[in-house]
């Protein structure tokens, strides 16, 4: 098996939270870096000892208990928004990594339940501290998180990568077209400069020129 083949078999068995407690930026990074970098199995706490076993399995390594330092093993949590305190800032909508969480400035938000992978990086950004994160039977949902749930998280995460890059790239076009314009608009008046330069030499040189005559 290559090490692409493994990689890839790997982020199928992490739990795709995007929760990044394992220290890297998502499920993908970190498996590709038990792949290729030989990163101990034991870093991620949504996916418990289960997920352990697997990826022992996987990577042919001894099962190891989780590791404290990343978290520990609960069951499934939701985020909930305090209606009545939220501000309307966005900061929550921007930190989610699956966009679980709809709104709009000013206007208050509220999280999607069943898309929700309780990852908990909304609950930092948010300046009024309104966001709860009870179990989520609390909300109606299951405390079990599956493999279809963890494919749709997955799904929205990669989703949500390719929106922001491409936002990325508009606005570095836009500020691009922007210098593009700046730059003419510059060349023009120089060379606008220049033309009234000549005009003025090209009138002393006739003035001298009809007082010689």
């Amino acid at each position: 098996m290559s090490k692409q083949q493994l990689f890839e078999q790997i982020n199928a068995a992490l739990p795709q939270t995007q929760c990044t407690q394992c220290g890297h930026s998502g499920c993908a990074p970190y498996a590709r870096a038990i792949a290729f970098d030989a990163e101990p199995i034991n870093q991620c706490p949504p996916g418990g000892a289960a997920g352990i076993r697997t990826l022992a399995q996987l990577t042919h390594q001894p099962v190891t208990k989780l590791n404290p330092i990343n978290g520990i093993e609960q069951d499934r949590q939701i985020a909930y928004i305090i209606e009545a305190d939220c501000i309307g800032c966005t900061k929550c909508i921007q930190a989610c990594p699956v966009d679980a969480i709809i709104g709009a400035a000013k206007l208050m938000h509220t999280v999607l339940d069943d898309l929700c992978t309780g990852c908990g990086l909304c609950v930092a950004p948010c300046p009024v501290d309104c966001i709860d994160m009870p179990l989520a039977n609390e909300r109606g949902q299951s405390l079990d998180w599956s493999d279809t749930q963890a494919q749709r998280a997955r799904e929205l995460y990669e989703t949500r990568n390719l929106r922001l890059t491409r936002e990325k790239e508009e606005i570095a076009q836009q500020r691009r077209q922007k210098l593009q314009h700046k730059h003419h608009e510059l060349m023009q008046s120089d060379n606008d400069d220049d033309a009234h330069k000549r005009d003025i030499v090209a009138a002393a040189l006739a003035r001298a020129r009809a007082r010689r005559g």
